[in-house]
């Protein structure tokens, strides 16, 4: 699924047109993002926690030449799914 097929299915399960779906999925994701950036996690309860997460530097080795290489200290986004999510997740295997 892509960013239009989810504006799509937003638009659907709201009854709204599909430029109204990309609002509110541009709307949402605008949120996330400034959420994240702002160092604050997002909880949403049955599905899951959206945090950042901060990787110190550190020392790597290019697979290709095996060289030693230094690894910039970055920020990653950490995601936990919810017991809701999870149980939704395991009963529908395939």
């Amino acid at each position: 699924m892509n960013k239009l097929n989810l504006a799509q299915e937003i638009a659907i399960g709201a009854d709204i047109p599909l430029s109204k779906g990309e609002l509110v999925l541009q709307v949402l994701l605008r949120n996330i993002e400034t959420t994240l950036v702002g160092g604050e996690s997002i909880q949403i309860a049955g599905f899951g926690t959206f945090s950042v997460k901060h990787r110190s530097a550190r020392q790597g080795r290019n697979p290709k030449t095996g060289e030693i290489i230094q690894i910039e200290s970055s920020n990653v986004i950490k995601f936990s799914p919810g017991k809701g999510f999870k149980e939704v997740l395991n009963t529908n295997e395939q």
